[in-house]
């Protein structure tokens, strides 16, 4: 089992994110955190026996932040409030997703700017070490705080709803029996504590980012073996050419590459006969270091957030007061995600130009669609339909979301970032990718094949055997949609990327 992750409140990684979502990682609380949580919620009680107006204490929220909450209607309201909010619809969140978004959730909780119950911080951590999954639906938030989605969760602490442990759907109330659980009471700014949060956009946009990090790095893997398929012109990798030029994402790109091809004979050819490839192949290390740049930019912002308080109002526990504000704003790293979108509509692009030249003559000097008998098969030829398909969709995927919203709650709502559906969009955007740089990596092994005899890279041989593990070479046609599936699955299986970071040591991780 891994290490257990321990929460503070302050040192959360995107990392830890994906290990607790999908490596079933334990946690536990820090307990200088738990001390700040028992005493938020102290001074909260404090608040709430003096009348001090506090929205979503003893006040409404939303356009009913006029409204009074009496201390005898505090269980009540906030019950109201979670019932009343689960809003959300369409497809359910993987029991992976849950677990991000808890964590997510339980994190900011624990800087002690809620006033929350202890109780409800520690089920958190029940329910993700349990292995105890709320059923949550996906759609449905604006994203200015996720509020109609995690009311969900809300609904699980109290007992009601359904959840999924391995898999499996129950009522919440034989689950929690199961486990010795009770139903939560909630109390005062309970109910807002558990809606009020980007926790959902921000858990799976946490798992979004893990995932970019690899595609990118098998993207700089597929295009090294164009390279050797192409017989490419290694000039644009020199390391001087991108030293006068020092975007980091660039020179991460570069090296990596550099590292990928170390052995190849590509660097000891004559490459007269290609004074300058394509772009789509002469320009690669720029276009993902572009990608790189955005993910790191979109990483750095996230991670900001990760260990932040999202709350509104906000309890300043030192200071002993509680303010209204804004801090669910989430425009900062929705934005990044925006920015990551269309930078991976380039490496999209780019991918599928290298894929289409791969099957013409004229740039190979191998056969038309690399069939290995052109006048018995077809091919590669069909399939250059299904990567611009595909680079349709991201094309559209990319365009931007976050400033499209309506003024809502009596016009009190006036801004939102639709962060859920711009993080949804960029994870579609990414699993397209997988598809489109496998095809990719299809027609580069095919093409080396052709061409017999070819001293690798270190990397790219270690890329070409992975690949030719699980799809042969294409000596007469076949059903390709297999081929593409197993390519597929191998690349979003760590297998391709462990074997070839395997290869060389300095290879970049």
């Amino acid at each position: 089992m891994s290490s257990v992750l321990v929460l503070d409140g302050r040192s959360l990684t995107v990392q830890d994110v994906y290990t607790v979502a999908y490596g079933g990682r334990p946690i536990q609380i820090a307990e200088e955190a738990m001390a700040r949580v028992r005493a938020s919620r102290e001074l909260i009680f404090e608040l709430a026996d003096q009348d001090v107006p506090v929205y979503g204490l003893n006040r409404g929220v939303g356009w009913n932040k006029d409204k009074v909450i009496d201390k005898e209607f505090f269980e009540r309201f906030n019950r109201n409030l979670i019932l009343s909010h689960s809003a959300g619809v369409g497809a359910e969140a993987a029991e992976e997703e849950v677990r991000a978004v808890m964590l997510v959730r339980l994190n900011s909780l624990l800087l002690g700017c809620t006033g929350v119950q202890p109780a409800i911080v520690e089920r958190y951590m029940e329910f993700l070490n349990l292995g105890i999954h709320p059923v949550l639906p996906l759609k449905g938030s604006v994203g200015a705080a996720d509020i109609t989605t995690l009311s969900h969760m809300g609904l699980a602490f109290i007992g009601e709803g359904e959840v999924k442990v391995n898999g499996e759907r129950f009522t919440t109330g034989s689950a929690m029996d199961k486990e010795g659980l009770k139903p939560l009471v909630l109390g005062p700014k309970d109910g807002l504590a558990i809606v009020s949060s980007n926790a959902l956009s921000a858990g799976t946009g946490a798992l979004a980012l893990h995932t970019c990090e690899d595609l990118l790095e098998l993207a700089d893997i597929v295009y090294a073996l164009s390279l050797e398929a192409l017989r490419g012109n290694v000039s644009p990798l020199d390391d001087a050419v991108h030293r006068v030029r020092p975007y980091q994402g660039q020179l991460k790109s570069v090296a990596h590459v550099r590292d990928i091809l170390e052995q190849s004979d590509l660097w000891e050819s004559n490459q007269a006969n290609s004074l300058q490839d394509p772009l789509s192949f002469r320009g690669g290390c720029q276009i993902h270091g572009a990608a790189y740049d955005a993910l790191h930019y979109t990483k750095e912002q996230l991670q900001i957030h990760l260990n932040s308080s999202d709350d509104n109002p906000c309890v300043l526990l030192e200071e002993k007061r509680i303010l209204s504000c804004a801090n669910f704003e989430s425009v900062s790293w929705t934005l990044g995600f925006e920015m990551l979108g269309s930078a991976l509509h380039h490496v999209s692009k780019n991918a599928c130009y290298r894929t289409i030249k791969l099957g013409t003559p004229s740039f190979t000097g191998l056969s038309r669609f690399l069939t290995a008998d052109e006048d018995k098969s077809i091919g590669y030829c069909t399939v250059q339909k299904t990567i611009t398909a595909l680079d349709a969709e991201i094309r559209h995927l990319s365009n931007p979301a976050s400033a499209d919203y309506f003024s809502l709650a009596g016009d009190i709502e006036d801004h939102a970032a639709n962060s859920p559906y711009v993080v949804a969009k960029t994870r579609d955007i990414i699993d397209r990718l997988y598809y489109i740089i496998g095809i990719e990596a299809l027609h580069a092994v095919q093409a080396i094949d052709l061409r017999n005899g070819l001293k690798l890279g270190r990397g790219t041989k270690a890329a070409y055997e992975s690949i030719r593990s699980v799809v042969p070479f294409l000596a007469e046609d076949r059903n390709l949609s297999i081929d593409i599936e197993q390519t597929y699955q191998l690349f979003k299986s760590g297998k391709l990327l462990a074997k070839v970071r395997g290869s060389s040591v300095s290879l970049v991780n």
